[in-house]
Order: structure tokens, then sequence, then C-alpha cells
């Protein structure tokens, strides 16, 4: 099975928290947290659509500007989400530059921005070519503990505790499609920008007698039609979606954790910050942040498929095989050893 989305860390375990999720077959992507994203070519950049913001220390929030630079002067509307005191965080970058010239765009650039609080939510929308001044009044909204609902995909939000109130996240897809391509070559189609619309149709739940058009591989300018519960079946196989979580600085406090399974409970991909060692877990909870075991106990006990660390703290760099190994005996269930001297 091909997989929708293939999200991928940005950079090193030492380096800043990003992870790109961008989806195949699709000019789209999204981005859960804006560390230092330079590495990321615009190409790239541009499919971003919606952002996960676990919360705005520098080194998870410094990428915002390189966004928003690319994003200057292009038709997109781009979704963002973070804790309490977001919106007056990103209101203070944007506030950091002059825009005088910006009523020349042709462009409709266009934030929206949405603060989760535990049971509520507050949106503004910021358009560039006002100079990114609030459009509106803010508009207040419930919050269940769904961010982004569509029709193929959810992503969920939790609270936890740095210190601050910080974001973690779990993205599920519904379910996925699979296109037997045998079947496609047997009914003499072929793959183009249909099947996007065609699987849209299924995940909307659209009336199995709607006609689905189809350009004819054959004759240019000509559309076939089926209806589409029709062809769901000839070419179509529907098996579980794809699953991940996101999980960035954390303190490793009982509250937390059971948060953490419970976001990421059975996921195919957890990814989880482990910054010390448990041998430095004074440190970890002074910091308030994980422990290499205390990951690998949660992604354990998660049931995860797999699970990528990130996030080390440079008291590291000599020894940097030192939190994976720890968090595997975890995963493992392997009794500690050095990692309790």
């Amino acid at each position: 099975m091909a997989p929708s989305f293939l999200p991928r860390l940005v950079n090193g375990p030492f380096e800043d928290p990003a992870l790109f999720v961008p989806f195949r077959f699709q000019h789209r992507a999204l981005l859960f947290d804006l560390g230092d994203i330079a590495s990321l070519p615009a190409r790239d950049l541009l499919k971003v659509t919606h952002i996960f913001v676990s919360h705005t220390h520098m080194d998870h929030f410094v990428g915002f500007d390189r966004l928003l630079r690319i994003f200057l002067g292009r038709d997109k509307n781009l979704f963002l989400w973070g804790p309490q005191g977001f919106l007056e965080n990103l209101e203070g970058k944007l506030a950091g530059y002059c825009w005088n010239l910006v009523e020349n765009y042709q462009n409709r650039f266009i934030l929206q921005a949405t603060e989760l609080h535990p049971n509520r939510a507050f949106v503004k929308s910021y358009a560039c070519r006002t100079g990114f001044t609030a459009e509106g009044a803010i508009r207040e909204v419930s919050f269940d503990g769904t961010a982004l609902a569509e029709p193929g995909l959810t992503v969920k939000a939790v609270h936890l505790d740095h210190g601050i109130p910080v974001l973690g996240f779990s993205l599920h897809e519904r379910f996925h499609i699979n296109i037997i391509k045998r079947q496609l070559d047997n009914l003499e189609l072929a793959p183009g920008p249909w099947l996007n619309r065609f699987k849209a149709m299924i995940h909307r739940g659209a009336d199995p007698q709607t006609s689905v058009a189809i350009p004819s591989a054959h004759h240019p300018g000509v559309d076939l039609r089926f209806p589409l519960g029709e062809l769901q079946s000839a070419i179509a196989r529907i098996t579980p979606g794809q699953s991940l979580a996101y999980v960035a600085d954390a303190a490793g406090t009982g509250e937390n954790v059971e948060k953490i399974k419970h976001l990421a409970a059975d996921v195919d991909h957890l990814f989880i910050e482990a910054a010390f060692s448990h041998v430095h877990r004074e440190i970890a909870v002074r910091k308030r942040h994980l422990t290499a075991r205390q990951a690998g106990e949660i992604a354990r006990a998660c049931r995860v498929k797999q699970y990528h660390l990130f996030h080390y703290s440079p008291r590291y760099t000599d020894c940097p095989g030192m939190l994976p190994a720890e968090a595997q005996n975890a995963f493992e269930g392997r009794p500690a050893a050095a990692d309790d001297a």
C-alpha cells in the first residue's frame, strides 16, 4: 500500500524541531512546529496549507519569518494553530515589519490563526494587503480536542505542561483509498488529477450514483463517465488510514504522560522529544522535558509501529547514540542498565 503522506523531520536530532508532512499526488503539506526550516526549499514550503505550533519558544517558531517571506505576493490561505498566547505572539511577529507597500500586491494572501485553550478557541484572520491587521473581531468557538476536521483526515491537539502551555498533536487519515492500477489498465483509464477528485468524493460520502468524469486516454477533449459506486468497486480498495503523533517539549509528569498515551495510542508513527538521558533526569525535571527512557516507555505503551526521537540536548553531541539506545531498551521492555547509573 502506497502511503498517503510521507512525514519527515526537517532537521537532525540536535537541531530545531519541525515535522514536514507532504501528501503524495497532491500539491499539499502540513507542518508541525516552525523551528529553523532553511533546509526546506521554497517549492516544498509553498505546498504548506496548515501549520500546528506546539508553542512559541524561539526554536519552535523562528521559521515563521522564512515562511512568511516566501508566501508574500502569492494567492494563499495559510492556517495556523497554537496554544494560549499564540495570537499575541503571532501579532508581535507581524508587527515587527513595515508593510507600507503591500497594498500594491494584486494577490490575496491571508493568515488565519487559531489559539487553542482547553475547551475553547479564538480565531483571527490577517490579510497581507492591509498590512496584516486583524480582519474584524476575534471569533470564539468551542474546542473539543479536534483542531482540524476534513473529510479525509483529522488533527487532534492536547494541552501539555512545559512550564507554559504547549500542544501535542496527532494526525489521523480516516481511511486509505488504494487505486488498483491493473484495473485502471483494464478500463483503459489513465491516472491523472481526476483520481484526487474521485477520492475526495469517496471521503465526502457522495451518492454512489454520482457521475465521475474522466478524461479519455485515447480521445483528447472527450470525458468518460462512470457512476461513483461502480467505479469505486472496480478500481479502489479501502484500507485503514495512516496516523502519526507529534510531541515536543513536555515535562515527564504523570499527567503529561497519560495525556500523551491517549493522544498517540496505536498510531503508526510517533515523533517524540527525548531531550535528556534518564541519567540526567533531575535536569529533565527542572527543564520540563522528557528523558529518552520515558520516550521509549511511552512509545511501547502506545503500541506504535515506529517512533523517532528528536530535540536532543547538546550535552550528548559526543555520544549521540546514547539516547536512542536508552529509548530502544525501554521500547523493547528490556531492564534498564547503564541509564540508572
